[in-house]
Parts: C-alpha cells; structure tokens; sequence
C-alpha cells in the first residue's frame, strides 16, 4: 500500500516507517523537524533506522513539512494519495504542554484538524491511523483502563489535546466517511526513544552518577510498552478489517510496572548504584497507568511479545553505542 507516516522521523515514527519498508508497502514520511528536542538526534535515527531498511532495497522519501501548513500537507497528498496516514506527529509531554500550552494546541489540535481537511478532500478517502495516548484517561478510570470507559477528565493539555483529536476524529467519520482509528498508546520505550522521555533520563543520570528524581517514592507505576510491540500494534490496525468508520484501541504491554523496579532494573544493567531522590508527582500527571487489550487483541490477535528485561537490553544496549559514545566525544545527544 501507499503510506504516509507523519512524524516520521520521532521515536514511533522512525520505526514504524522501517517496520513498513520491511513489509514492501511505499512509504513517504513527513517530519516538521522541530526543536524540541535536538534536530540532528532526529536525523541520525532516520539514518539508523530507515537506512537500515534502504539498503534492504525499500527506500522511504521524507519530506520537511509541518501539518499545521494545510496547503503544503494538501501538496503531499495530491502527490502520493495515500491509500492509509498514521498521523504520529505532535508536541509530545505532559508537562511540556504547561510550559508552552500555545505550542501544544496549535501542533496537536490545529495539525489534526488539517489532516482531517487533507483526508476528506483527497481523491480517494484513505484510512487514518492516529495516535491518541493513555494519557486520556485521567485520574478517575479504573484499572486496567478500557476504551468504554469516560475520559472527560483530563488533568494535562495534552490528554486535552488528544481527546480533542477522538471527538474530531469520530465527526469526520461520521460527516465525512473518513475511517479513522484511534490508538491509545501507552509508555513506548526502546531504542532511539527521545531524550526528555523517562527511562532516558534515569540512563543518562544513571550513566553520569548523578541522582535522579522518582515521584511518590517510587510509587507510580507504568504499562511499559517495547518500541517493536507498539508498531506491532499499529501494523496490525493498519490492515484490519474495519466494523466501523470509527474505531478506538488500547496499544499497551497489559503489564504494569513500578517506577522504582525499571530504576533498580536499569541500573544494574548500567553497573551502577542508583542515587534517588523521592519528588511528588508533577502537575498533569497520573499515578498508574495500564492498558486492558481484550479489545485489539480480539480484533486483530495483536499479543505484546517483548518482555521488560529484553527491552531494557536493547535499550541499554543502544544507549551505550549513541548516547554515552557520543557523550565521549563531546557530542552528547
């Protein structure tokens, strides 16, 4: 099929889009580079991961566009006309979504809805894959969270955002015809993951000796979810046979796991002994997270197959060949 991945060069999106190439769908892959985090860390994962899959002989063109720029997306679409989008592309972070609540809005709402635009009016009405986050469901759910629960209780920006982007989606399905499935991702982790995302801030106070913060003693705990079983899942929506024009899933590890057990884990996998510092829990974020997937995995036998002490192997494998290599030669990422 003919794909377009946006945000295609963040954490998800890189390896989605080398995950594709591998399977022998045409890729484009959009990215607005924005510096949130460091630009060439984006590069160099595209180069790592994409590349890869290039010199297997599938190629994926990536093109420097901002979804919010509804005529230059209007361009690709005409361009390529993709037969499905997965819209990762946002202003990632909970907390970043207080510090800068314009930015958030405008990349996670005003760019959805310029996607929505660019889909209804396409030659041919693709299927959109977007990723919504666990983050929706707020402090009042009950776990392990199931898409029937309410998620009218934000208590962050983002999650905002990002249930704004479910209700946009189901009105363009219903006024438009527009397939839309939604995904409810939960805490991906893994290689190339960003540098303000958790687990590579305990590696990097980990690897320095520096003490590092965990929130509520520890306490918190998250469904930690393996990079290739969060792309797993989306492969598997992007395929599916739809009941509906709008659909909503759970992608998670089914496995919640305490804060304060990755920290100990992480560390002795580094060789180090952690210093932690106990903070409260920040503004805009929830004590527990955990996916219930009875209802993708009876629609597509989706089934998470990495397990946590794998993952942290390959991350903490990654982690020293990049991120503490590169520290070694004054070029930290």
């Amino acid at each position: 099929m003919r794909i377009l991945v946006t945000g295609a060069a963040g954490f998800i999106g890189a390896h989605l889009t080398a995950r594709l190439l591998r399977d022998g769908h045409a890729v484009t892959g959009i990215d607005a580079f924005t510096p949130y985090y460091d630009v060439q860390f984006k590069h160099d994962r595209w180069a790592a991961l994409v590349g890869r899959a290039a010199d297997d002989g599938q190629e994926a063109r990536l093109i420097t566009c901002d979804v919010c720029d509804g005529e230059r997306l209007q361009g690709v679409f005409a361009e390529f006309q993709p037969e499905r989008v997965v819209h990762l592309a946002a202003q990632p972070g909970m907390r970043a979504s207080l510090n800068a609540p314009f930015v958030c809005q405008k990349n996670n709402v005003e760019g959805f809805l310029s996607l929505l635009e660019c889909c209804r009016h396409a030659a041919v009405t693709p299927r959109l894959v977007y990723a919504s986050s666990s983050s929706v469901y707020g402090n009042s759910a009950v776990l392990p969270f199931t898409e029937e629960q309410p998620a009218d209780r934000p208590v962050s920006l983002y999650a905002a955002t990002k249930r704004a982007n479910e209700l946009m989606a189901h009105t363009y399905a219903q006024l438009y015809g527009i397939p839309c499935v939604g995904l409810r991702l939960f805490t991906a982790y893994g290689p190339w993951c960003r540098p303000d995302m958790a687990l590579y801030l305990f590696a990097d106070a980990l690897s320095q000796r520096r003490p590092l913060q965990v929130f509520q003693g520890g306490d918190v705990s998250r469904d930690f979810t393996y990079i290739d079983d969060v792309v797993e899942g989306i492969v598997r929506c992007i395929d599916m046979p739809l009941h509906a024009r709008y659909e909503l899933f759970n992608v998670g590890s089914g496995r919640p796991v305490v804060l304060l057990s990755v920290v100990r884990l992480l560390a002795e996998k580094l060789g180090v002994t952690p210093q932690i510092e106990v903070a409260p829990l920040p503004p805009g974020d929830i004590p527990a997270t955990w996916a219930n997937l009875a209802r993708i995995q009876a629609r597509t036998g989706y089934q998470p197959a990495t397990t946590l002490e794998e993952g942290l192997d390959r991350f903490v494998a990654w982690f020293r060949a990049y991120a503490l290599a590169g520290a070694g030669n004054g070029v930290a990422r």
